[in-house]
């Protein structure tokens, strides 16, 4: 049954348009890399093996030049099991860390990759970039405004090549949906979407705390989080829903699509954020963060509206996600799966339409291969002017996510002031940050 359930998900993700790197069998790496002088290599380390950490490793090594010399985790099993795949594929056992801040200590990694939970983000990419390393960090870059603040301010200040796990932004189809979006054919745009729809996320029921599993070190888990007892729903894959490590599917999903929004509206700073929703599905589950959710953000000239729903799939226009970008002559929608136009009627003309309709427009490419090349591109030229999704492209969305969730938290219209990099109201910007706990520090940028 686990298996079955696995399968079923894979296979979900692939019709999303998500991409063979993420499923991509480990051990068919052998069947296409190819020897590589050493002074070619890339050496690379990995902090946070499962998930999309791994597929990002996955993704790297598909490139013959990259070598993994390094990884580190928390959890042993985690370790042995990923080896073990590594291994079939042909790949030399890397050595292992328990501690990131030793495997940033070691001369052979040039490149970290970050996969860790959110709250670990800022902390390790800011020793990463101290260590002189070049580092590819999965989004959203942080779990807090402040911690957004000091990751910028970081690597603006640094010679560090350093990409975010935004891959849409090396997706084909994507670029020229915006390419379409900028052209001004859509006219006046007033309103632009974007949600997520997920069918496939049940309850998460509630079980008791129990004793820390064997071989995990779950006090270097918890990091600067709260010191709470061990609990597997907060483990693994569903820290998302809990807000002392992420911040729900909008800052899961969200920073994918709500992404694409900004580019095409080429916007940065809501003028204000109201946010409803609620645990409506799932109100007695061991979740945290709300389970239905519809943001409002109002910019000059334009809204921009985002939803989630767990539970659901049917999502706008009969899609499970997407972004929208609603204009006087028409509307162009755009998933994972591709774009299309959508015209508006023309009422001084009979049968009459404001502009030609675009049908169902896809490219047949791997968004995440592409922006991984992206990334060692930009590390072999030592030219960050290359990279599809800078930390600038994280920074601006992450950012925007956690403006709506501070909105839901505070119940309340929010009104930020761009100028001073803070909201109108004491209540929210006692949310711009997070408390860091265990002795670990926030750091300063």
């Amino acid at each position: 049954m686990g298996n079955r359930r696995q399968f079923i998900k894979q296979s979900s993700m692939l019709s999303a348009g998500i991409g063979a790197s993420f499923i991509f069998p480990t051990e068919l790496l052998a069947s296409i890399r190819k020897k590589v002088s050493p002074n070619d290599r890339i050496q690379v380390g990995l902090i946070g093996c499962n998930g999309m950490g791994f597929a990002n490793l996955k993704s790297l090594l598909k490139n013959s030049e990259v070598e993994v010399v390094a990884l580190c985790d928390v959890d042993k099993n985690v370790l042995a099991a990923k080896t073990e795949a590594l291994e079939k594929a042909g790949v030399k056992k890397p050595k292992w860390y328990g501690d990131y801040r030793k495997m940033l200590e070691d001369k052979d990694v040039d490149v970290v990759v970050i996969g860790t939970p959110d709250h670990w983000h800022c902390l390790q990419l800011v020793d990463a970039v101290d260590a002189g390393k070049d580092v590819y960090c999965e989004k959203p870059i942080a779990n807090s405004i402040a911690e957004c603040d000091a990751m910028l301010n970081k690597v603006n200040a640094s010679d560090r090549m350093v990409q975010i796990g935004q891959w849409q932004r090396s997706q084909p189809h994507f670029v020229d949906a915006i390419n379409y979006v900028h052209s001004g054919k859509l006219g006046q745009i007033r309103l632009a979407k974007a949600w997520a729809y997920q069918g496939w996320m049940g309850s998460i029921p509630v079980v008791a705390d129990a004793p820390v599993p064997d071989g995990v070190d779950y006090k270097m888990w918890l990091g600067p989080a709260p010191d709470r007892p061990f609990n597997k729903n907060r483990f693994h894959f569903n820290f998302r829903w809990f807000w002392d490590y992420a911040g729900g599917l909008m800052t899961d999903w969200g920073v994918h699509l709500i992404d694409y929004a900004l580019y095409g509206m080429k916007a940065a700073n809501p003028k204000s954020v109201m946010a409803l929703g609620g645990k409506f599905a799932y109100p007695d589950d061991a979740e945290e963060t709300p389970d239905t959710l519809q943001t409002v953000y109002e910019f000059d000239g334009f809204s921009l509206l985002w939803e989630h729903a767990t539970g659901i799939d049917g999502g706008n226009y009969g899609l499970d996600h997407g972004i929208s970008f609603i204009g006087n002559n028409g509307t162009l929608v755009l998933n994972r799966g591709g774009w299309k136009v959508i015209p508006e009627k023309d009422r001084s003309k009979e049968n009459g339409l404001k502009l030609e309709a675009v049908p169902h427009q896809s490219v047949a490419a791997n968004g995440l291969d592409l922006h991984t090349v992206n990334f060692l591109e930009a590390v072999k030229s030592r030219d960050k002017d290359i990279l599809n999704a800078p930390i600038q492209v994280g920074y601006d969305t992450a950012r925007v996510c956690h403006m709506g969730n501070i909105a839901f938290k505070t119940g309340k219209r929010v009104y930020w002031d761009a100028a001073n990099a803070k909201f109108s109201s004491a209540e929210a910007n006692a949310q711009l940050g997070k408390e860091y706990h265990n002795g670990w520090k926030l750091p300063m940028g």
